[in-house]
């Protein structure tokens, strides 16, 4: 659902409540970014962090902490040493890594919900992993089953969410059950691409095989179609442990996307300087990708940057910075360097959804868009350092992303768009308001807002004063009470809930290995 005809709280609630029969809007479905990129560095610097990069790589190496990514190296040539050092050879490395697609496609289980991501195509995703949910009714809690399927009814009701995320942790279900319950939660309230979490081979094998029985896919099928997405994340500094090992090579054999993403953060666990931290960033996601091209040559996979800074004088992670925004520039640079998708987030340090949430999210989706990504991840909800994902900051965010996409979209330069008969008509101190080319067009000349109030403040004052975040809070409630689940073959659904039945009596997953 677009959102962008009606204006006040009624006319939003109307169109929420007609999101399942309303005509979507496919610039907003499917983002092309028109600009070009913004670069931080000269083509020689960034050529300096590649090849600090594989210095890193080739000297001192990257431990591996799983003994079947150990041997999967060693059988591909690697020099692996005491206590799991890998060590690489820069020409074999990157003869690797060129193996990958520069673009992918995820497919969808609803219609026209297929996602690129690569070259120009963006895709956006929720936010995700977080243990709290808030709003503004009962504050800050842990996340639970019922606050997973409000915010994919959330995500379901407006089209500039391409990707769901796992958004918060549903801690009254068992961990060796979650998966399951999280899985069927996205796939049965929403159709757009979901998530599969790296927690072991069990609860990934048990994840793909909820999302094959939901697309309709034989198992040959779902090998060779990209339809979920997971995020393998390095240990930094230099480290790769079991289950994200273990993870890699399962979507590479599977054949779903897997997005590479080390945690550099400048001054804690990546060098001070932003340089030596995206020197680190880079070696450390090389490696991985590495890693899933021998276990599949030609696997999709994603470039991740998240490197960021801490607070100097606390220690805490800082998001929404300057230093955030140029490591994202930065980040797409050296995507592109290797031909390969990127990844970036919408980030904030934030505790609550107020200004500072709105601004250093602004500040990130500027660095990550402008910077050429090709992922978005966290692109809504993601507050207080990404320990919670709140319910007003989701409809913030939605805003700030609806606005950017249409900002990608096209400016139209027809001859009838340029208006030349109209300026003719109105002459010298005149206006516009009634000419016929105002009036033809008036209705969807301009972007209108989901969430900001455009009255005077008396309009705004007589009708309770209320700021961005209570605003927000309404539209939640709204958007959540007239989500309508989108339609999923009966006999698929009895499918899915067999296996898990299945699954739940035989124990569930072990997640740690």
């Amino acid at each position: 659902m677009s959102g962008r005809r009606g204006g006040g709280r009624e006319g939003r609630a109307a169109r929420r409540k007609a999101a399942a029969s309303a005509t979507f809007d496919y610039a907003w479905r499917n983002w092309v970014n028109p600009y070009p990129p913004v670069e931080q560095f000269s083509a020689d610097q960034i050529e300096a962090i590649h090849q600090a990069s594989l210095r890193v790589l080739k000297e001192t190496g990257i431990r591996v902490l799983s003994d079947e990514a150990q041997t999967i190296y060693r059988q591909a040539g690697m020099n692996v040493g005491d206590e799991g050092r890998v060590r690489f050879d820069p020409e074999h490395l990157m003869a690797l890594v060129k193996a990958a697609p520069a673009k992918v496609t995820l497919r969808a289980r609803g219609p026209e919900r297929d996602v690129t991501i690569g070259h120009q195509h963006v895709g956006v995703c929720t936010t995700g992993g977080t243990p709290n949910f808030s709003d503004l009714d009962q504050g800050r809690r842990p996340g639970t089953l019922q606050s997973l399927g409000d915010f994919c009814r959330l995500a379901q009701s407006f089209d500039v969410i391409h990707i769901i995320g796992p958004f918060v942790e549903p801690q009254d279900i068992p961990t060796h059950l979650r998966h399951l319950e999280m899985t069927r939660t996205v796939l049965t309230l929403t159709d757009k691409v979901p998530f599969v979490f790296f927690r072991g081979t069990e609860a990934v094998a048990d994840a793909f095989e909820i999302i094959r029985i939901a697309l309709g896919l034989s198992d040959d099928e779902f090998r060779n179609t990209p339809c979920c997405y997971s995020v393998a994340n390095s240990n930094s500094p230099l480290q790769l442990d079991l289950l994200m090992c273990r993870g890699i090579i399962d979507a590479a054999q599977a054949g779903q996307l897997m997005v590479l993403t080390p945690f550099t953060l400048a001054g804690a666990m990546a060098p001070v300087t932003l340089a030596g931290a995206l020197v680190l960033q880079n070696a450390e996601a090389l490696a991985g990708l590495a890693l899933a091209q021998i276990v599949r040559p030609g696997a999709p996979v994603c470039y991740g940057s998240f490197t960021s800074n801490v607070d100097m004088k606390s220690g805490s992670p800082a998001f929404g910075t300057p230093e955030y925004t140029k490591a994202a520039f930065a980040s797409g640079q050296l995507a592109r360097r290797y031909n390969l998708p990127l990844r970036s987030s919408g980030v904030t340090a934030s505790n609550a959804p107020d200004a500072q949430a709105a601004y250093e999210m602004e500040m990130a989706l500027w660095g990550a868009l402008m910077g050429g990504t090709n992922l978005l991840l966290h692109g809504a909800g993601w507050l207080e350092g990404g320990l919670t994902a709140s319910a007003e900051k989701f409809i913030m965010d939605i805003e700030m992303l609806q606005m950017f996409a249409e900002l990608f979209k096209p400016v139209e330069t027809s001859e009838a768009a340029l208006g030349v008969d109209a300026i003719a008509e109105v002459g010298p101190g005149g206006h516009f308001f009634g000419t016929a080319h105002t009036l033809e067009r008036f209705e969807t000349a301009f972007y209108s807002p989901l969430l900001s109030d455009w009255r005077n403040f008396e309009t705004w004052r007589d009708d309770g004063s209320l700021d961005a975040t209570k605003r927000a809070n309404s539209i939640y409630k709204e958007t959540v009470a007239a989500h309508q689940p989108p339609p999923l073959d009966p006999a698929r659904l009895d499918e899915i809930n067999a296996f898990i039945d299945r699954r739940t009596a035989e124990g569930g997953a072990n997640i740690e290995r």
